[in-house]
C-alpha cells in the first residue's frame, strides 16, 4: 500500500471527551485534501452473563440519536494508559452493580474508522459477584438480561443497532460454539 502523509493537524475543538481536528493530507497520487478525525482515549465494555446464561444490558439514552439503545455495559477509559480490562471491569460494577475476578478478552472493536479512533477493547466473564450499581450523576440506565438466542434474533430484527453491542454478542456466539 502506498503511504498517506499526515502534514498537519489542527485542532479545532477540544472536547471532555473527544477532540476534533483537521487532518492535512497528502494522498498517494501526490493529492492534498483534508479529513476531519475525532481523537478518543478509548473504551471498554463486557458482556456479563448471570448464573441463569442470561447476558446483562442496560438500556440508556443516547444524545446524538435522539433515541434509547440497548447495550452491554461499557465506558469510556480515564487516560489512553488506562487498560481495557480494568475500565470494562469498572464499567461492569457502575453501570449493572456487579464485579468479577474473571474478566476475559473477547474481541477488539474500531467504531468508526474512517473518522474517530475510538478502539473499544471488549470482554466477557460469567463469574459475577453481586455489589452496588455506582451511576454517574447523569447516568440513567434500566437493566434488562436476555438469553443469548434472543439477542441473536434482537440484533437481525433490527431491536439492536449499537455496534460494540453486535460485535461483541456475535463474538461470544462463536466462543460459546467453540
Amino acid at each position: 500500500m502506498e503511504k498517506f502523509k499526515i502534514q498537519e493537524k489542527e485542532l479545532k475543538y477540544h472536547g471532555r471527551i473527544v477532540d476534533f481536528y483537521s487532518y492535512h493530507m497528502e494522498v498517494p497520487n501526490g493529492n492534498h485534501t483534508v479529513w476531519d478525525v475525532i481523537l478518543h482515549k478509548g473504551a471498554a465494555a463486557i458482556v456479563p452473563v448471570d448464573e441463569d446464561g442470561k447476558i446483562i444490558l442496560v438500556r440508556q439514552y443516547r444524545g446524538a440519536i435522539d433515541d434509547f439503545l440497548l447495550e452491554i455495559p461499557a465506558g469510556g477509559r480515564d487516560s489512553e494508559e488506562e487498560d481495557f480490562a480494568v475500565c470494562a471491569a469498572r464499567e461492569l460494577e457502575e453501570e449493572i452493580g456487579y464485579r468479577s475476578d474473571e474478566i476475559h478478552h473477547l474481541v477488539d472493536y474500531h467504531s468508526a474508522a474512517a473518522y474517530t479512533s475510538e478502539k473499544i477493547g471488549i470482554y466477557y466473564t460469567e463469574k459475577l459477584i453481586p455489589s452496588k450499581q455506582k451511576l454517574d450523576e447523569n447516568e440513567f440506565v434500566r437493566i434488562e438480561r436476555y438469553t443469548l438466542n434472543e439477542l441473536s434474533e434482537m440484533i437481525f430484527d433490527g431491536r439492536i443497532t449499537d455496534g460494540k453491542t453486535i460485535a461483541a454478542i456475535m463474538a461470544y456466539r462463536v466462543l460459546k460454539k467453540k
